[in-house]
């Protein structure tokens, strides 16, 4: 049975999900990447190109994961990390409202690497164990 806990962490995951795999999707099949790449080289960061597209799979594949619930922990874990480089590295000299967005999808990506994707998920119609996990009770004494 669906709780309404399930139900709140679909629409975080679809809402949230699709959005960052639009925000991806520019960069893996537009031409955003190559300013990613920039501003990655300009950091001093070692193969610059091989980050740009490890941030651009994250966000799109990431969202798309994110969306259907399915390796949840795994692609919040990536768009987590992600999304930190991004608030804090290239907006690190940006004013809060300029890194709202990213640390708005860090949030729901940190939440969702804590809870799991919930019941109604891929991960959980086939079988996947972190998203069945639930906390002890406490026993009676």
């Amino acid at each position: 049975m669906d709780t309404p806990r399930d139900l709140g962490l679909l629409w975080l995951r679809v809402l949230s999900g699709a959005g960052m795999a639009w925000h991806g999707y520019g960069k893996v099949f537009g031409k955003d990447l190559e300013g990613l790449t920039e501003a990655i080289a300009a950091w001093g960061w070692p193969q610059p190109h091989a980050f740009a597209w490890a941030a651009a799979l994250s966000e799109f594949a990431g969202g798309l994961l994110l969306v259907l619930g399915f390796k949840t922990r795994l692609a919040a874990l990536f768009v987590l990390s992600t999304m930190a480089v991004a608030a804090f590295q290239q907006l690190a000299a940006a004013p809060l409202a300029a890194k709202e967005l990213a640390l708005a999808y860090g949030t729901v990506a940190g939440t969702l690497l804590l809870t799991g994707a919930g019941s109604i998920s891929f991960d959980r119609w086939l079988g996947g164990k972190a998203s069945k996990t639930k906390a002890p009770r406490p026993r009676n004494t």
